[in-house]
C-alpha cells in the first residue's frame, strides 16, 4: 500500500508524515493514575514497550477541561480561542438559547485530518460518541463514524456502510467499556484492510466516571487497551496517545456527590436573573449528571460584576472565579462566546446549577467527573524515538493539542 509522505499545513504548522500509518488516540478522561496503577500490575506491556523505545510524559490540556473542548483542540492544534469550541453546552448569545455545542458550525478553524485528506492520506475519524463526529470530520474526506451509532453508518455520509460487517465488529453500547474498545478495534481492521493510513480515534470516558484507577473494572479495561495497542504497532503504525482531561471523585467522605449549586447560591444571596452554564452538559448523563468543576455565569442587569466575583472566589470549594477578560487571558477562551464570569472548583468539588437541574439518580456510582485545573495535567504518548529538538519541546510547555505535531513531525522516522 502506498502513503503518501506529502507536506501539508494547517493553522501555522507545517505536517510531514512518515510514510506508514499515523494513529492518535484521545484516552478520553485517562488521568495519568490509571496508566500508573496499571503498568505496576504489569498489565500493560505494550505501553511499557512504548515508553521505553518512544516518550511518556505529562501535558498541559485546554481549559476547561471537557471533551468537545479538548477534542477540538487536539485535530486543529490550536486552543479555544482559536478553534471556538469552549465547551459541550454554552448560551449561544446570538440565538438567545443555551444549545449543545456539537455541530461544525460552531468551529473556527480547519482540521489537521480535513488537511490531511487534502495532502493523499487515507484519513479515518472513529469516535465513541457520536456527538464529536461531525466536529471532528469538518470538511473532510474520508472515512468518520461513532461506535454509538456504527451500524448506521452510510458510505454517503461517513465514507463507508455496513461498518458491522465490513470491520467484523457489532455496534456497542455507549454505558460500557466495548464502546472505547471498539474505536481501537476499528482502527487496527482500517488499516489491516488498507482503509485508511492517517487515524484519530477518540474513546469515552464511561469507565474512568464509574471506576477509580485500582478498581477490576478498571484494570481489565486498561490491560484491553494495551492489547489494541499491540496490534496497532504490529500493523506497523506510529501511535501518539493523550487524553482530553483527567477524572476525580468528586464526593464528600460519606460518598455522597460533593455539589456547589451556584446558581442557587447567587440568587439566594443577590436575587434573581442569574443565569449559569454548565459546559460539561451533553447527552450523556450517566457519566456525571452535567456536574463537573468548572461553570460560567451570566450575570443579570444592575449587578455588580465585582461584587458577585468577589463572593464566589469566597466561597469553601470555589477555587477561581475569572471575569471576561481574565478568561480570555489566562483560560484561553473565545471572547464572543465567554459569560460574564467562569468558576471552577477544587479537586473534590463539583459546580452546577440548581438541584432541579442534575439527576443524581442517573449516576450508576459515586460522581466521578472533570472541568478544571485538577484534571487540566493529561500524559502524552509517543510509540517511536523522539528527535532531539522534540525532547527538548517535550521537557518545556508542550500541551496535549501538540500530540499530532510530536506524533507526525517528531519522531526519527521522518
Amino acid at each position: 500500500m502506498s502513503i503518501s509522505t506529502r507536506s501539508f499545513t494547517v493553522n501555522g504548522k507545517t505536517y510531514t508524515p512518515p510514510a506508514q500509518p499515523v494513529v492518535v488516540i484521545c484516552l478520553d478522561g485517562s488521568a495519568d493514575e490509571y496508566l500508573d496503577i496499571t503498568l505496576a500490575h504489569d498489565r500493560m506491556p505494550n505501553l511499557k514497550k512504548m515508553t521505553l523505545s518512544g516518550y511518556r510524559g505529562m501535558v498541559r490540556g485546554a481549559l476547561p477541561s471537557f471533551t468537545n473542548v479538548n477534542n477540538s483542540s487536539i485535530v486543529t492544534g490550536v486552543t479555544p480561542a482559536v478553534h471556538g469550541i469552549c465547551g459541550n453546552f454554552f448560551y449561544d448569545t446570538d440565538r438567545k438559547e443555551e444549545v449543545m455545542m456539537n455541530s461544525a458550525e460552531y468551529l473556527r478553524s480547519e482540521t489537521i485530518l480535513a488537511a490531511a485528506a487534502n495532502a493523499g492520506r487515507k484519513v479515518a475519524v472513529v469516535t465513541a460518541k457520536e456527538k464529536l463526529r461531525d466536529i471532528l470530520s469538518h470538511k473532510m474526506t474520508g472515512i468518520a463514524f461513532s461506535a454509538e451509532k456504527a451500524n448506521q453508518a452510510q458510505e454517503a455520509t461517513h465514507g463507508i456502510g455496513n461498518v458491522e460487517t465490513v470491520l467484523g465488529l457489532p455496534t456497542p453500547a455507549i454505558y460500557s467499556a466495548d464502546a472505547s474498545l471498539f474505536v481501537l478495534r476499528a482502527g487496527v481492521a482500517l488499516i489491516e484492510k488498507g482503509l485508511a493510513d492517517f487515524l484519530y480515534l477518540s474513546l469515552t470516558d464511561y469507565m474512568q466516571h464509574t471506576f477509580a484507577p485500582e478498581d477490576g473494572p478498571s484494570l481489565a479495561f486498561y490491560e484491553a487497551i494495551d492489547h489494541e495497542l499491540g496490534r496497532l504497532l504490529a500493523a506497523g503504525a506510529v501511535i501518539g496517545a493523550t487524553a482530553d482531561h483527567g477524572m476525580n471523585a468528586k464526593q464528600k467522605a460519606d460518598g455522597t456527590p460533593n455539589v456547589l449549586y451556584v446558581e442557587t447560591m447567587l440568587t439566594e444571596k443577590f436575587g434573581p436573573g442569574f443565569r449559569v452554564i454548565c459546559p460539561i452538559t451533553d447527552p450523556y448523563v450517566k457519566h456525571h449528571g452535567a456536574l463537573g468543576s468548572y461553570v460560567a455565569v451570566h450575570l443579570p442587569e444592575g449587578v455588580s460584576e465585582t461584587e458577585v466575583a468577589g463572593w464566589l472566589q469566597a466561597q469553601p470549594g470555589i477555587t477561581e472565579v475569572h471575569n471576561k477578560d481574565m478568561a480570555v487571558h489566562l483560560l484561553e477562551q473565545p471572547a464572543d462566546r465567554i459569560a460574564d464570569l467562569v468558576v471552577l472548583s477544587a479537586r473534590d468539588v463539583v459546580v452546577g446549577r440548581t438541584p432541579a437541574h442534575h439527576d443524581l439518580s442517573a449516576l450508576d456510582s459515586g460522581l466521578r467527573s472533570h472541568g478544571g485545573r485538577y484534571e487540566e495535567m493529561v500524559p502524552l504518548l509517543i510509540s517511536h524515538p523522539l528527535k532531539a529538538a522534540y525532547r527538548s519541546k517535550a521537557g518545556g510547555d508542550p500541551r496535549n493539542f501538540d500530540v499530532f505535531d510530536f506524533t507526525v513531525n517528531g519522531t526519527t522516522l521522518n
